[in-house]
C-alpha cells in the first residue's frame, strides 16, 4: 500500500491488537479452569494436553491480533510479507515447543500407566521431544522459503561421519533402547551385576543407567556395559521373593518341638513386620548333622529385596527370645584339646563335658 497512515488505521490496528490480548486472557482463564477439572481425573494425559494448550492458545490469539493489526495498516508489500513471516515463525515455534511437551508428556504418562514399561526412563521422552523439535525446525525453514532437500542430503552424509566419531555414544544409546525394549530392566528394579554393583535403577537415559545403592549413593553405568554384563534382577518376574536363614539346635533338642516353635515365630514375624508376606506358608527343612548341632533352613517370604534386612533382624531377635523361653539351646562350636605326657592325642570336636581322669584338658569356645 502507498496510502498515508490515518488515525482510523491506528484505531483499527489498536482494536485488533487489543482484541487479540483480550482473547488471550480469556482463553488462559478458560484453560486454567479446564486444568482444574483435569487434575481430578485419573488419567494424566489430559493434564499434559491442557498444560500445552495454555502455552500455545494465548500466543495464537496474540499473533492473530498482531496479524490483524498489520493487515489494516498501510504497509508496503515487502514489510507486510516480512511481518507475516515473523508472526508465522513465532506461531510455529510456540506450537512446536507445545507439541514437544504434549508428545513427551503423553509418552511419560503412557509408560507410567503400564506395568513392565519404563516409567521414569528419560530416553524415550528425550527421543520423542527431539524428533518433534526437529520437525518444527524443518517447517520453519520451509516457511521462510529455504529448501530443506540439500539440508537433508547434507545431514545424511554428515551423519555417517558423526556415527563413526560417536561410536561409543551411539552404542550406549542403542544399548539403552534395547534394554528398555526387552523389558529385562526397568526403573525401580533392584539389580546386581556380576562386577559387584547393585541397587535400585533410578533412570535409563540416552547414555547411561543410574543406580542408587542401599547406602543412598548413585552408581553410573554406561548402557553398553550394562547390556553385556551378567545381571540378577530381584524384581522380575515378580517383586516378592524368598530368603533362606540357617539355624542350628543342640542334639538333645526335641525336633518336633523345635519345628512347632519356629513355625509360630515365622507366622508372628510375617504378620507383624512391615514388608513381610502375611500369607507366606512357614517352611522349615532339617538338613545337616553338624559337628555341634542339627542344622535346618528357615524360608521366609518378603515383599521386595530391601525388606529382607528388616525381616531377618526381627525374626532372629524373636526366635532367640522364644528359644530361651522354651529351653531350646543353640550351641556354640566347642573344641576339646587333650594333652597327655608321652603321647599325642588328636583333638576331637565335641560339645559335652571335658574329660579329666589324670589328663590335662583345655577347652576353647
Amino acid at each position: 500500500m502507498n496510502r498515508t497512515l490515518t488515525v482510523d488505521d491506528l484505531l483499527f490496528a489498536g482494536i485488533a491488537l487489543a482484541s487479540g490480548l483480550l482473547a488471550a486472557f480469556a482463553l488462559r482463564v478458560l484453560l486454567r479452569w479446564l486444568g482444574g477439572h483435569a487434575d481430578r481425573t485419573r488419567w494424566g494425559g489430559d493434564d499434559v494436553i491442557v498444560h500445552a494448550l495454555r502455552a500455545v492458545v494465548p500466543w495464537a490469539a496474540v499473533v492473530g491480533g498482531a496479524a490483524g493489526a498489520a493487515a489494516v495498516l498501510p504497509l508496503t508489500r515487502a514489510v507486510q510479507h516480512t511481518t507475516n513471516q515473523v508472526l508465522t515463525v513465532l506461531l510455529i515455534f510456540v506450537a512446536t515447543v507445545s507439541a514437544a511437551r504434549v508428545v513427551a508428556g503423553l509418552v511419560r504418562s503412557v509408560t507410567q500407566s503400564r506395568s513392565g514399561v519404563a516409567g521414569s526412563a528419560t530416553i524415550f521422552v528425550n527421543i520423542t521431544r527431539i524428533l518433534v523439535l526437529a520437525i518444527g525446525f524443518l517447517v520453519v525453514l520451509q516457511t521462510l522459503g529455504i529448501s530443506i532437500a540439500p539440508l537433508l542430503t547434507a545431514l545424511g552424509v554428515g551423519g555417517l561421519a558423526v556415527a563413526l566419531a560417536l561410536q561409543d555414544t551411539l552404542a550406549n544409546l542403542f544399548a539403552g533402547i534395547h534394554i528398555l525394549a526387552s523389558k529385562t530392566v526397568q526403573p525401580g528394579d533392584y539389580i546386581r551385576l556380576s562386577s559387584g554393583e547393585e541397587g535400585y535403577v533410578e533412570d535409563i537415559n540416552w547414555r547411561q543407567t543410574t543406580i542408587r545403592n542401599l547406602s543412598n549413593n548413585l552408581v553410573v553405568i554406561p548402557n553398553g556395559q550394562l547390556a553385556k554384563a551378567n545381571m540378577t534382577n530381584f524384581m522380575r518376574p515378580e517383586e516378592q521373593l524368598t530368603i533362606l536363614l540357617q539355624v542350628g539346635v543342640a542334639y538333645d533338642s526335641d525336633l518336633e518341638h523345635v519345628e512347632r516353635v519356629t513355625n509360630e515365630v515365622i507366622a508372628e514375624t510375617m504378620r507383624d513386620v512391615e514388608g513381610a508376606v502375611p500369607d507366606h506358608e512357614p517352611i522349615i527343612r532339617f538338613h545337616t548333622f553338624g559337628d555341634s548341632r542339627i542344622g535346618f533352613t528357615v524360608i521366609l517370604g518378603v515383599g521386595e529385596f530391601s525388606d529382607q534386612y528388616r525381616i531377618k533382624h526381627e525374626f532372629i531377635k524373636r526366635l532367640h527370645k522364644r528359644y530361651r523361653a522354651e529351653g531350646i539351646r543353640i550351641p556354640a562350636p566347642a573344641r576339646t584339646v587333650t594333652l597327655q605326657q608321652g603321647a599325642v592325642v588328636i583333638p576331637q570336636q565335641r560339645t559335652g563335658e571335658i574329660e579329666a581322669g589324670g589328663m590335662t584338658s583345655v577347652r576353647f569356645d
